[in-house]
């Protein structure tokens, strides 16, 4: 069986050039199409159009993807295996993938059938398959680029291009649905799903030349790897601090700052359009003080902004765009270092080219559970801390901003020292690159 070795087609001190990056990342396009979409489109046309309950709707979209992240690991083994064929097999299976996605997205916002307790299930059907197809393409796109190997800034530039592309995604799968239709909206992601798959296809290419047996020991291997857990911990905690303001940055718009339609809206775009052009300044830090570091950086930044964010009251609108601005730039370390990180840590192990895809189908399981956790603590703790939608008491709404900008800056430095002590310094001591 063919599999990918050490070696890659990339000088190990170059980076990808404009046309390749392209050419790799473009799939990051339409795959971001999942992640608004479903989360904010596709409730409020079930509820508003063919009168489904918010609450069975959010009930099953929090099962379908708790389901989905389960079956990662499961799916990354599957990833390896297919690598350890050929990169042909795995093109293929990404176009299956793709096709698969495109199903089961259009089906989902174009339903066959109006009755309630049948669209339920036509719901839930239709978000297994798109999120299977979705968690598959990822998964491969997600391994190839780890095989491509390099050193720290090359491997923060393959990331950057995939995130990067995927915000251009996010942005465009929010504005286009309302300027032009859900139809303009599932046409551009068949297009782009095509376009990014030919593109994938003609990117640069991990090497295959060994011989060897399977691609990967086991599921779990990756567990065994103390520095994979170091990371996942590190992960897991930052994403959690990142996830619990998305979640509710819409109650601190309407109730805290009382602000209108527009400052929500103009507060989102600010927000991933800052992303996207801060990716450039972290990759020159990388080369600068490496990715360990540059990531405690952004995490530093990101508490200094979120306190600042807690001073905040009623009309301080054009504040809280400056805070959407420093947060975006903060969220982009958040979007190109920790998997490039990642990718490290698999080559160091030993295990790229056989077990990338096991590795991602962890840290994908994690990626999807930040979202459902952040949910699950910090809508339940306000609701015990006295908060309701809509209050307007100085004590609900201290307690609001409470949870909206404290509770994550105590997640970040948790997240951050962490960072420090379980990676930084033990790199520092052994004279590893950060």
């Amino acid at each position: 069986m063919i599999a990918m070795t050490d070696t890659t087609l990339l000088n190990p001190r170059a980076v990808l050039s404009v046309r390749e990056g392209l050419r790799y990342g473009l799939l990051g396009f339409p795959l971001a199409f999942c992640a608004l979409p479903l989360y904010v489109l596709m409730p409020n046309l079930y509820a508003r159009e063919w009168g489904v309950p918010l609450a069975t709707l959010g009930a099953l979209l929090l099962a379908a993807r708790l389901l989905d992240a389960v079956v990662d690991p499961w799916l990354g083994r599957v990833t390896d295996r297919l690598f350890a064929h050929s990169l042909r097999t795995v093109l293929v299976f990404g176009a299956v993938a793709a096709a698969v996605l495109a199903v089961g997205f259009s089906l989902l916002f174009m339903p066959l059938v109006r009755e309630p307790t049948a669209l339920v299930v036509w719901a839930g059907v239709c978000l297994l398959v798109t999120y299977l197809g979705y968690s598959a393409l990822t998964l491969a796109h997600q391994s190839w680029g780890a095989m491509l190997g390099g050193d720290a800034r090359q491997r923060s530039h393959i990331v950057a291009w995939r995130e990067g592309l995927g915000l251009v995604g996010v942005v465009l799968a929010a504005v286009i649905p309302v300027w032009l239709g859900v139809p303009a909206m599932l046409c551009l992601l068949g297009a782009s799903l095509a376009v990014g798959w030919w593109a994938w296809a003609h990117a640069p290419r991990p090497v295959a030349s060994e011989v060897i047996g399977v691609a990967a020991s086991s599921t779990w291997r990756p567990w065994c790897n103390t520095a994979f857990r170091h990371l996942l911990g590190v992960y897991l905690l930052n994403g959690i601090a990142s996830a619990i303001p998305a979640t509710l940055v819409l109650f601190f718009v309407q109730d805290r700052l009382q602000g209108s339609a527009a400052l929500q809206s103009a507060s989102l775009g600010i927000y991933f359009v800052c992303a996207a052009l801060s990716m450039p300044l972290w990759l020159r830090l990388v080369g600068w003080m490496g990715l360990q570091r540059s990531w405690l950086v952004g995490m530093v930044l990101s508490i200094a902004v979120f306190l600042g964010a807690s001073l905040l009251v009623t009309g301080d609108s054009v504040w809280f765009l400056l805070v959407c601005a420093l947060s975006g730039l903060a969220l982009g370390s958040d979007l190109a270092l920790p998997g490039a990180l990642l990718a490290g840590v698999i080559a160091d192990a030993g295990d790229r080219g056989k077990s990338d895809g096991t590795y991602f189908g962890w840290w994908n399981l994690v990626t999807k559970l930040n979202l459902a956790l952040a949910a699950g603590v910090a809508l339940p703790l306000l609701d015990w801390l006295g908060y309701a939608p809509g209050a307007r008491s100085e004590g609900a709404l201290q307690m609001l901003t409470f949870a909206y900008c404290l509770l994550p800056c105590a997640l970040k430095a948790l997240a951050a020292s962490a960072l420090y002590f379980l990676m930084i310094q033990p790199a520092a001591r052994s004279d590893r690159p950060l």
